[in-house]
């Protein structure tokens, strides 16, 4: 799972995936803005099928914080 989020969020914002570890901060250290976040959400919406609400995306911090989410919903 953390390879894909990685993916999409490298080609999102445009950085080296080797760049984006676990704990890397989505907006603190890979400049992220509120834009890029909800593009994330929307992005892993679609690819998954699942819908993440408001609350649940304020959670979200670091990569890690997404993987560890999207673990917990035993996706394929």
């Amino acid at each position: 799972m953390f390879e894909e989020v990685q993916a999409i969020l490298a080609k999102q914002l445009r950085k080296d995936p080797s760049e984006i570890k676990m704990e890397s901060r989505i907006m603190a250290d890979l400049g992220a803005d509120s834009l890029s976040t909800m593009e994330l959400l929307m992005n892993l919406e679609d690819k998954y099928g699942i819908f993440i609400d408001e609350a649940t995306l304020a959670t979200f911090e670091t990569v890690g914080n997404v993987v560890n989410y999207l673990d917990s919903l035993n996706l394929k």
